[in-house]
């Protein structure tokens, strides 16, 4: 407890009483105290001038202090014996703003608290991660809550940040960086730098994802399969590539950024995919692709070009035209990873094993499959239905009521 931590309680207290009449006071010219004996501690203080104080002493953290609550002009003694009350008593319960402020001064503001997440967290992130999270945190994380401790953010200020985020950059980039800022607020928490539990993230809603699944057909991928022979003469490293998303479901940069290190036989034992490493079995067809290319040292890339002697960089561009010429509008390189799934479910594999070919970490990111899997589950249900119709006979129906059945319905009206 410090004197500026005093002095505001004791305005706080002051500012509820109103002036009085204090008639006569005794005078001398020697100062001296008389204590309250109903009050340990307080008093008042006569001055040889004439003018009086109410004044309380106590012992605070271990210091004995003297602080004056004002004029017996402006106080009656009642009032002051019930200001010097409620002083004594917020200072016994540990009321302390000083200290208080002291530890407000130890959280850091939001901009430094910021520097320290992205410090820790980069070095877990991979490079591609990295430049994506270091592009987010440019244009909406920088400056968010400027002037901010980082323990004074709250749910409402998260909202409008939220929103302005979702309007200037599209919902997608308020949703990934929405889950930036709550990583950090957990962190806060974990660090001691917030309350357990105070995350103002928690009830917030990200904003609805736009559903981007595209499955292709059996005829699409006919098609699809015709161009890429013929451009197979022209563009063969490119038309290998979506080939091999197709048979395999991997996502293009594991494709793309295959290295023959990685290969082994029937498989590819990618060293650093989305979800850390992970095995993709390869087809006869796979194979024989991969076959067909020439093998270079272990860490050269698969897709290595001679003629501009740099691997395959780009696919978007051959893509389009790909996608043109097969007369598949809207579908993206990344829906054949979603077509080898579907054409799984659709062959009634399970879903643990479509997330085990696909890499998922989670069965829940397979779940998306479940409803491709409908034709074994109709049958199911037709055979149930034909077990339960022979039990109840085969001239009873759900649709003929019996003699029982009508005196039944009779009875319950």
């Amino acid at each position: 407890m410090t004197r500026v931590s005093l002095a505001r309680i004791i305005a706080d207290e002051l500012a509820t009483l109103r002036r009085f009449d204090p008639g006569r006071r005794p005078t001398g010219k020697a100062r001296r105290v008389e204590w309250s004996e109903k009050l340990p501690g307080f008093g008042i203080r006569y001055y040889g001038s004439g003018r009086s104080t109410y004044i309380v002493q106590s012992r605070m953290n271990g210091v004995t202090r003297t602080i004056t609550l004002g004029n017996a002009n402006v106080l009656s003694k009642s009032q002051a014996l019930n200001c010097a009350r409620r002083i004594l008593l917020r200072a016994q319960v540990g009321e302390d703003p000083a200290t208080r402020r002291k530890e407000v001064r130890k959280v850091p503001t939001y901009d430094d608290f910021l520097a320290i997440y992205w410090k820790q967290a980069a070095a877990k992130w991979k490079p591609s991660t990295c430049y994506t999270h270091d592009c987010y945190r440019r244009l909406h994380l920088d400056h968010a809550f400027s002037g901010m401790f980082i323990d004074e953010i709250e749910q409402s200020h998260v909202l409008n940040w939220f929103n302005k985020v979702s309007v200037n950059g599209g919902p997608g980039s308020g949703n990934r960086c929405f889950e930036i800022l709550r990583s950090m607020f957990n962190h806060a928490e974990r660090w001691g730098m917030r309350p357990e539990g105070s995350n103002p993230c928690t009830y917030i809603r990200p904003n609805k994802r736009r559903k981007c699944e595209r499955f292709l057909s059996n005829q699409e991928i006919a098609r699809l399969g015709e161009v890429l022979r013929r451009r197979l003469r022209t563009h063969p490293l490119h038309s290998t590539i979506v080939h091999l998303l197709l048979l395999t479901g991997c996502r293009v940069s594991e494709i793309k950024d295959l290295t023959w290190s990685e290969v082994r036989g029937g498989r590819l034992l990618l060293h650093d995919s989305k979800t850390g490493p992970r095995t993709v079995w390869l087809g006869d067809e796979a194979q024989m692709l991969l076959a067909s290319l020439e093998r270079r040292g272990s860490s050269d890339r698969v897709f290595w070009n001679k003629q501009t002697r740099r691997p395959v960089a780009e696919m978007h561009g051959f893509w389009a035209e790909v996608r043109a010429e097969a007369n598949l509008p809207g579908v993206r390189l990344h829906d054949l990873r979603h077509s080898f799934a579907s054409h799984a479910a659709a062959r009634s594999e399970t879903l643990p094993m479509i997330g085990k070919l696909l890499g998922h970490s989670r069965l829940q990111t397979t779940s998306r499959y479940a409803h491709l899997d409908d034709g074994p589950v109709l049958e199911a249900a037709e055979r149930i239905g034909a077990l339960i119709a022979e039990a109840m006979g085969e001239d009873r129906s759900l649709n003929h009521n019996t003699m029982c059945d009508i005196g039944v319905a009779n009875q319950d009206r």
